[in-house]
């Protein structure tokens, strides 16, 4: 009897610890899975002046705040989802009330500017992105006349785009800097930012941006697969996606018919 009386004791104290350690460890886990997302390039770079609140409960984690722009809302995410312990994400972010309305120019100029901030080869802190009535015009200084080419391109991919001025000008030979939009460009990039940041760029590219390829990231090598629909997209996609920061290599694996 005392025997059986010791165990029920037992049971009860292991269950009480349990219990009350269980906040505890929930506690922890927010705390990890918040700070293993604010770790990553495209929190630290895209995503650091957002107000993002980040909750787990049994695998599933809510997203609540406020963010600068639409595109933020899926960059987190899809951060998040990417995460061991992340099972679902249910997305509650929204754009802060300053946010511009959509088709304005305003709006398009932020579009025009994300594109330039997600590619290496270009100069997105030196580009000053204007934009009336559809027509962009792009002012600052570009490395080369290759790099304010590239420009060009880019945000004449953009939906809304209907006309692209460029009056960047290059500098000279003695002074040309490697333009680049971050301090962390040269540092490793984790695959997580890698892969959002592949499928963000195809995501904004007009001619892209019907496509959802799948995107897999290894130490910094993409690999993409899924349908290209023809050989000029299929090469377009393989173009942009080594231009975003971090990648080192692209595997294609993309079919058309």
């Amino acid at each position: 009897m005392k025997k059986r009386k010791y165990r029920l004791v037992l049971m009860a104290t292991a269950a009480s610890v349990f219990l009350f350690s269980m906040p505890l460890y929930a506690s922890r886990t927010d705390d990890r899975i918040e700070s293993s997302a604010r770790k990553t390039f495209v929190f630290k770079t895209f995503l650091k002046d957002d107000d993002i609140r980040i909750e787990l409960k049994n695998g599933l984690a809510t997203l609540t705040g406020t963010v600068v722009d639409e595109s933020h809302v899926f960059m987190a995410g899809d951060i998040v989802a990417s995460l061991p312990g992340v099972a679902e994400v249910e997305n509650k972010l929204k754009e802060n009330v300053e946010a511009p309305a959509p088709n304005t120019d305003a709006w398009l100029t932020g579009k025009v500017k994300s594109i330039l901030w997600f590619h290496r080869s270009v100069n997105a802190a030196g580009t000053e992105v204007i934009a009336r009535d559809g027509t962009v015009t792009l002012r600052g200084e570009a490395g080369s006349m290759a790099q304010k080419d590239l420009t060009t391109k880019y945000a004449k991919d953009v939906a809304g785009v209907k006309n692209v001025r460029n009056e960047m000008t290059v500098s000279g030979p003695e002074s040309r800097p490697e333009h680049r939009t971050t301090d962390a460009v040269d540092e490793a990039i984790d695959d997580v930012s890698i892969t959002v940041l592949v499928e963000m760029t195809l995501l904004h590219h007009r001619s892209t941006s019907a496509l959802t390829p799948i995107v897999l990231t290894k130490e910094g090598v993409v690999r993409l697969r899924g349908d290209a629909r023809n050989a000029a997209t299929k090469e377009l996609i393989d173009r942009y996606a080594r231009d975003v920061h971090g990648v080192k290599r692209v595997i294609n694996v993309m079919s058309f018919e």
